[in-house]
Parts: C-alpha cells; sequence; structure tokens
C-alpha cells in the first residue's frame, strides 16, 4: 500500500503530496456536506464519480486552450494535478436565478438572468464563505484587478463550454463556481483553474423536467445523491464501471 504524506484534508478531497516536484494527487472522498459541514454523510461511490466528471471537465477545458492544474486520472479515485497557489476566492457564475441568490434578491428560482453573472465569495467556512465585492478583494491583497479581469474572463469562458456540454446532454447548466489558483512560469504568474469541477459546484437540472441533478438533492432531501450523480456521468458518457470504495493510503504525519 502506498505511502505518503496528507498535505491538507477539506470536505470532499485530501491532497497528498505527488511524486514529482511540484504536484499532488488529489483523492475524492465519499463525504458529502451541506450548510459549510452542518449537515453531512457519506455516498457510497459519490468521490469515484466525481472524480471521472471532474477529469471529463478538466480535459475538455484544456482542449479549447483554458489552463487547469489537472494532468491526469490514476485511478478511481485519484488524479495527478499542479500545485498552484490558490486564490481565496470561490467564483461564482449564475445563468439563472437559484439558490443564495433567488434568496437574497427575493427571486423566484429558474429566473432567467439577464446575462451570466459574476460573483465572488470569501473562502472561510467559519464565516460562512461570505459574497465580497471586488473592492475588498483589491484592498486585501487577495488579487489584483488585472486577476480580476482575467479571472472573469476564465470564468466567463468556462461558463461557454459547461452550458454548451450540459445542453448537449439535456441538462441546464444553472450556476456554478470554480477556484483559481496561480502557477508560476519562469517567474510569471499565470491563472488556472483548480479544485474541481462536478456535481458538487453545480446547479444543474434536467430541462425537460426541472429534475435536480447536484447537490441540492442532498442538501434538500430530494432523493439519492448517488443516482443524480450517476445519470449526470450516465448522460456524459463518462460513467465508471465499477463505482467501489477505494481504502485510503496509509500516511505519514
Amino acid at each position: 500500500m502506498a505511502r505518503r504524506k496528507k498535505v491538507y484534508e477539506g470536505k470532499a478531497k485530501i491532497l497528498y503530496e505527488g511524486p514529482e516536484p511540484g504536484t499532488l494527487v488529489q483523492y475524492f472522498k465519499d463525504d458529502a456536506t451541506a450548510g459549510n459541514g452542518a449537515k453531512k454523510d457519506v455516498i457510497d461511490g459519490k468521490g469515484v464519480l466525481n472524480n471521472r466528471l471532474s477529469e471529463f471537465f478538466m480535459t475538455g477545458l484544456q482542449s479549447i486552450g483554458i489552463p487547469t492544474h489537472f494532468i491526469r486520472r490514476l485511478n478511481m479515485r485519484e488524479q495527478l494535478i499542479r500545485h498552484v497557489e490558490i486564490i481565496p476566492l470561490e467564483v461564482i457564475v449564475r445563468n439563472f436565478a437559484a439558490g443564495s441568490m433567488a434568496k437574497r434578491l427575493g427571486m423566484e428560482e429558474g429566473t432567467v438572468l439577464p446575462r451570466p453573472i459574476v460573483e465572488f465569495s470569501y473562502k472561510n467556512d467559519e464565516l460562512g464563505d461570505p459574497l465580497v465585492p471586488e473592492e475588498y478583494i483589491i484592498a486585501f491583497g487577495w488579487a489584483t484587478q488585472q486577476d480580476l479581469d482575467d479571472i472573469v474572463s476564465l470564468a466567463l469562458r468556462v461558463n461557454d463550454f459547461l452550458s454548451g456540454v450540459m445542453h448537449g446532454v439535456g441538462i441546464k447548466l444553472v450556476d456554478f463556481k470554480i477556484e483559481v489558483g496561480r502557477i508560476w512560469e519562469n517567474d510569471y504568474p499565470r491563472l488556472v483553474v483548480a479544485d474541481e469541477i462536478s456535481p458538487d459546484s453545480c446547479r444543474l437540472w434536467d430541462v425537460e423536467t426541472g429534475t435536480k441533478l447536484d447537490k441540492d438533492v442532498f442538501r434538500r432531501d430530494l432523493g439519492s445523491l448517488s443516482d443524480a450523480y450517476t445519470e449526470v456521468a450516465r448522460r456524459l458518457g463518462v460513467l465508471p464501471s465499477n463505482v467501489t470504495h477505494r481504502p485510503k493510503p496509509t500516511l505519514i504525519n
């Protein structure tokens, strides 16, 4: 069994030291959380599905020239990624009113927005990932104005890609969030899409029925989260043949 050092553990993933300098191994857990960890459960096979789906989206983005941290999938639950300097923001792109936006503005869920709207939230679970304006981001040094301009451009390109892919399989991309990281090439920073893209980080509704195929199924007790994610994977043609739990590697503390 592989022995490796754990670098970080979040709600849905674990990061381990990678086999080469500048790399990490990202392990997808079966844990499901909502409300910043207030609601928790373990959904068998969720990590396998998210690993495959994130691989699908990241490689698709790279194929059209959008840089990501993804290098390759290693097995059913792990992928090799580049070590990046994460900007402490969640970048949210909304195409339809839903979730917290619908609640804040008193809008009916599913209302079409006049254009895609990009929001930023500060990554801090204890504070509930609060929305922050660009002025805060620049003043506190989380990113520069040029960074923000580039991040918005990057996020909208991701939106175009994901919207098209999902529409092709009868799924409406309501909204999604990504994280962005910096990598350094010849002393120059480059922004890349990081973390993951999966039904954990997207709102996905069936175009015809409006059936939810994302983590809202878990948040709102709407049925089987595993069935919802499996349906997304099936439509995209990336359903793994053997969705089973793989033991975690032995750690060196």
